[in-house]
């Protein structure tokens, strides 16, 4: 049993949330944790759990436009420089009628703003066919490019572990 964690990033904070969470799914299943650009089209069978995402733009998922406006506020390349979760989750395809998933999202911490990058990817995998394990999570920033909050990376694996844990352990 297989889990895939699919993020996008742009200043590096959602990167390691995906690694984080990764690593807690580690600890009863295998993860592999793959930027969006280079996520595959279809998920097979062998993906039990599939976790996916990305920072939250303008209330929601990142769009072209926020994604451009996030390249003119960084002082380097950013991380994801294609297209993102939402243009992936629109071709994705998946032959596991059993695939579970999580959505995640990185989001400011001061001002708390409506909307949540997370909810979305989790409504747009409802839409696919794909059934939720768990509630959509948040993880904090503390500014726009970060760094990530206090304590933010042990939650996240903390949440991979409680991710995994709903999965039954296969017999050796």
């Amino acid at each position: 049993m297989d889990a895939l964690v699919i993020y996008e990033s742009m200043y590096g904070n959602a990167k390691k949330i995906a690694e984080a969470v990764a690593e807690g799914l580690a600890t009863r299943m295998r993860a592999e944790v793959v930027e969006v650009g280079s996520a595959p089209p279809q998920i097979g069978k062998e993906i039990a759990l599939l976790v996916v995402g990305g920072p939250t733009h303008a209330f929601s998922m990142s769009r072209a436009s926020t994604r451009q406006s996030a390249a003119q506020q960084a002082a380097g390349p950013l991380v994801s420089q294609g297209g993102g979760v939402r243009e992936w989750l629109a071709t994705l395809g998946t032959s596991s009628a059993g695939l579970g998933s999580a959505a995640f999202d990185t989001r400011a911490a001061k001002p708390r703003l409506p909307g949540s990058a997370a909810h979305a990817v989790a409504r747009r995998l409802r839409r696919l066919g794909i059934g939720s394990v768990a509630p959509a999570e948040s993880f904090y920033v503390t500014d726009t490019q970060g760094p990530l909050a206090e304590g933010e990376l042990e939650r996240a694996r903390q949440w991979g572990e409680s991710l995994a844990a709903s999965f039954p352990v296969p017999a050796s």
